[in-house]
């Protein structure tokens, strides 16, 4: 923890050369000025100082990003230095710094680069994997058709799918929609991103510890060879399935829920999608290139719905220069990414849902510069080829193989 003079000291030589922000009090910093309940929104409030400034959590010291420009200028131009990994004590308990997600320094490299290989070997982008997502979403829409007119909640139906998904990469089965273990794992998925459980954390681990012990039963104990300079060891092969299951399982199946949302509203666009797939087929990735408005399509809908408006925190691995200020190493670096989505620099009317931005003058797909759904730079989510066809295949099998009439129900969300 950094010491309180070198934090919070007006005149320290330090705070000089730190970009601007406001004045923090000892000990609780900028906490009292900020709304640790909608803290994204509070922050875009202080960018009155500009698109990089300085807040103070308590005692630890944080640079906060926005805007297109200044997130790509940190988290890409100077990639080296800003992709260190901040810690968020909600998670510190449970993950202790293993798996990959919050790993700094020669584990994280070590992790990063066996999981990249991993994922390919998985056939990552390739017919294996993208069979398993066919699978799974033709289960998702026959579990769809099964409702037969009545009003049902998407919402752990999508949990199913999206993690069964997981589930059939990592373990090498699915789980049928009313298998018992199957179930609890997701309900202790939701529990753990609503109310920050660590005993939710616990049981999770150990249902993947349960399936890992069951996998290492059929493997031969003399292939394995000892490096005791290798990460390679238990804890972090858990904890990056854990990571999985954590980072990948609530963000797809809600950016897929606010995509059923956004076709239910936008029923013009649901008519173009299943004209270009044609109907009763699912579509697999290679259709990406046979209609570039349904990629268009996907694309709006991550940026409309802007599900992690920050990213996880990142840190600086050295003392660095960035835009005229001089941050000292350790700094904590906040980029919001609604600040990138929402860049009206970059998109024109951001507030309304416009799949055109994503296509060029002959109607051809174009990637627009301002789109980070899955972060930048060394910190990019590995997962995110993974989620692409994720996202597109259930997308595009509801809209081509649902029938088009609904009635939308809003329920009050019960407390």
């Amino acid at each position: 923890m950094p010491r309180l003079s070198e934090e919070l000291v007006p005149h320290s030589p330090l705070l000089l050369l730190l970009p601007p922000g406001p004045t923090p009090l000892p000990i609780l910093g900028n906490f009292l000025q900020l709304d640790r309940k909608n803290l994204v929104q509070s922050l875009m409030e202080v960018s009155w100082y500009g698109p990089v400034f300085t807040v103070f959590l308590g005692l630890q010291r944080v640079v906060v990003l926005c805007g297109y420009q200044a997130v790509k200028e940190a988290l890409v131009d100077q990639a080296e230095e800003f992709s260190g990994r901040g810690q968020l004590p909600a998670f510190s308990k449970d993950f202790n710094h293993h798996g990959i997600v919050f790993a700094n320094g020669q584990r994280w490299q070590q992790l990063r680069r066996f999981s990249l290989t991993t994922l390919r070997n998985f056939g990552m982008g390739k017919r294996s994997i993208e069979e398993r997502i066919q699978e799974e979403a033709q289960c998702l829409v026959e579990e769809l058709r099964k409702a037969e007119g009545t009003p049902f909640d998407p919402t752990f139906l999508l949990n199913h799918t999206v993690s069964n998904v997981i589930c059939s990469i990592v373990f090498g089965k699915r789980f049928e929609y009313s298998d018992e273990k199957f179930l609890r794992l997701n309900k202790l998925i939701t529990e753990r991103f609503c109310v920050a459980s660590h005993r939710c954390s616990q049981q999770i681990i150990g249902f993947i510890k349960e399936r890992i012990q069951m996998q290492q039963a059929s493997l031969d104990p003399h292939l394995e060879k000892h490096n005791p300079d290798s990460e390679f060891c238990m804890e972090n092969l858990v904890m990056a399935t854990f990571n999985l299951f954590f980072a990948g399982t609530e963000t797809i199946s809600t950016t897929l829920r606010f995509g059923f949302l956004i076709l239910m509203k936008h029923p013009q666009v649901q008519g173009q999608g299943g004209r270009m797939i044609g109907a009763g087929r699912c579509p697999s990735a290679d259709d990406r290139r046979q209609m570039p408005y349904m990629e268009a399509v996907l694309h709006e809908i991550q940026r409309f719905s802007d599900i992690l408006p920050m990213s996880l925190p990142h840190a600086l691995t050295q003392d660095t220069h960035f835009r005229g200020y001089a941050i000292p190493k350790g700094t904590y670096i906040y980029p919001l990414l609604s600040t990138v989505h929402y860049d009206a620099e970059h998109h024109a009317s951001p507030e309304q849902f416009e799949p055109r931005r994503f296509l060029d003058s002959h109607s051809r797909f174009k990637m627009a510069d301002a789109f980070m759904p899955f972060s930048a730079g060394k910190r990019l989510c590995l997962g995110e080829g993974l989620a692409r066809m994720e996202l597109i295949v259930p997308n595009a099998s509801g809209v081509s193989r649902v029938p088009m009439r609904y009635q939308l129900l809003v329920v009050p969300r019960q407390a």
